[in-house]
């Protein structure tokens, strides 16, 4: 184990440094790796299924499997546990969108990957221009988010209302985080464990955004 991989140094670093070319290849190579893993279990495994799991089982090997990947990818510099821990993400990630994507047509869902595509290279572009600027926004990001959670909880257990600028707020937030996570993982050490750790941050921005789009476009429609 070693440093958080976001406070790495070269000397922190494990593996070749490798071109700018390859390592943003590699980081879309690995974000596909999530999506695709996305996908096929969305296609392969029955809502019915997942909806038949008891409550607490469910949530707890989600929260387990989150938690301990996040874990793993942040602290790990060798890709093979870096990868794992990318995987221990998208699984659990993948059970909600499998869960979620079933209450919506086919063509909001197709929708709302369009619109998060384009906005996540738009965010992408807008963090390597301003690196800075996203630097400085991330504790107001962290507080946000929080904020949106607690609200969230809140509305679930005692106030029950329709609260769709949550959604808004919450694309807002991960919008943010893309900016600040794209930029951040092109000034730390470019090796491929880096890499991995870089898209699997950025994995869970962009299900998160593409999650709150849904909601979103669902509403509209």
């Amino acid at each position: 184990m070693a440093h958080d991989v976001f406070d790495r140094g070269y000397a922190d670093s494990s593996g070749a440094e490798l071109s700018p070319n390859v390592y943003n290849l590699l980081i879309g190579a690995v974000l596909l790796w999530g999506f695709g893993l996305n996908w096929i279990m969305v296609e392969t495994i029955p809502v019915s299924s997942l909806q038949a799991l008891n409550p607490f089982l469910f949530y707890g090997a989600y929260f387990g499997l989150a938690i301990g990947g996040v874990f793993l990818f942040r602290k790990s510099n060798r890709p093979i546990f870096s990868f794992l821990g990318y995987n221990m993400v998208a699984v659990p990630f993948g059970a909600i969108v499998n869960l979620v994507v079933a209450n919506y047509e086919p063509g909001i869902v197709l929708e709302a990957i369009q619109i998060t595509t384009v906005v996540t290279f738009g965010m992408m572009v807008l963090g390597t221009i301003f690196p800075a600027f996203f630097q400085k926004i991330a504790g107001a990001l962290s507080a946000a988010l929080i904020i949106v959670i607690l609200v969230q909880l809140l509305n679930v257990f005692f106030l029950k209302r329709d609260m769709g600028w949550i959604d808004w707020a919450v694309v807002l937030i991960f919008c943010g985080y893309i900016g600040y996570d794209w930029g951040r993982a092109n000034r730390i050490p470019k090796t491929l464990d880096n890499a991995i750790d870089s898209a699997a941050s950025l994995y869970m921005d962009i299900i998160n955004l593409f999650l709150a789009i849904l909601r979103i476009l669902g509403r509209r429609n």
